[in-house]
């Protein structure tokens, strides 16, 4: 009886030069359509591990720890400047789910820095910020704003410490004028001073101190007033 012999069922060749194509491990650089490219380890065709990514219409490139496709470690990312051709940090730290997250240092293109926390892109925790100006903050921020208790240094020695709303100067704080040897203690609204209570303040080492001393308060109590206006404070924000 003569043997039968079929042919082997073979998977269509798309399938086998699609198992080829799977990017797992360290590859070489791998080339986008819109021009990207990618060096670095691959898990089940997604970037994950260590990786650099450079963008082709922007010219930015990324290197760092990656996550099932997406930024998510510790990483720097720069700029290519136009004019010198060179590339500019723009950000070294941590990140999660392809945004900044934890901590890390941004350098802003007029010469400004932050160091600090960060959430979902942005500045949350807290943090350093140096201005152009020579003022630095340094406390708490939310949502990229000066937000809850921190300190704010202006470049003539004069410096506030205490409460902040939405980048504002807002509840209890002090407000230290070094170069006349006074302190303003009150109460901030939105950047406002709306009471509060200055005295002398290391007056006799000031190297510019007010003509005439501040006299003493005898009919009322300082400290007294200043937790009627907290407590009014409070009342107006519950």
């Amino acid at each position: 009886m003569p043997v039968i012999k079929y042919p082997r069922v073979r998977d269509p060749l798309f399938y086998e030069w699609d198992r080829k194509a799977q990017k797992c491990g360290l590859r070489h650089t791998i080339y986008a359509v819109n021009g990207d490219q990618y060096t670095g380890e691959w898990l089940d065709n997604l970037k994950h591990g260590k990786g650099t990514q450079i963008w082709k219409s922007t010219g930015a490139i990324y290197s760092g720890d990656w996550k099932f496709g997406k930024r998510d470690g510790y990483g720097s990312y720069s700029i290519l400047d136009p004019v010198t051709k060179e590339y500019r940090r723009v950000y070294t730290g941590w990140w999660e789910n392809d945004r900044r997250g934890g901590r890390g240092t941004f350098f802003y293109p007029n010469g400004e820095l932050y160091e600090g926390e960060w959430s979902n892109g942005l500045r949350s925790g807290r943090g350093k910020m140096l201005y152009k100006d020579g003022s630095i903050y340094e406390g708490e921020w939310l949502t990229d704003q000066p937000n809850g208790q921190g300190m704010l240094r202006l470049p003539n020695g004069n410096r506030y410490e205490g409460g902040w709303k939405d980048g504002k100067k807002h509840g209890p704080g002090k407000y230290f004028y070094p170069d006349k040897g006074q302190l303003l203690e009150g109460i901030w609204v939105a950047d406002i001073p709306k009471c509060g209570v200055l005295v002398d303040f290391g007056r006799d080492n000031a190297p510019a101190p007010t003509q005439f001393p501040l006299p003493e308060i005898e009919l009322h109590n300082p400290a007294g007033v200043l937790a009627e206006a907290q407590a009014m404070f409070d009342d107006s924000h519950n």
